[in-house]
């Protein structure tokens, strides 16, 4: 884990990004894309304290 804090606020946005990216990676059907988007969101849903996000598809 780096040891860079960020605010909640670029957490969000981060975790608001992966999101889009991953919905773009999945309209394009690059799984390696999707699983490393989907990786990025559950690390910051953890970091925000949030319901962590289930890939069942991707094996996550």
């Amino acid at each position: 884990m780096s040891s860079e804090k960020f605010t909640k606020g670029q957490t969000w946005g981060a975790l608001k990004k992966a999101w889009k990216a991953y919905k773009i990676a999945k309209v394009q059907n690059d799984k390696e894309k999707m699983k490393e988007y989907a990786k990025r969101i559950q690390t910051l849903q953890k970091e925000l304290g949030l319901t962590v996000a289930k890939f069942p598809d991707l094996g996550l």
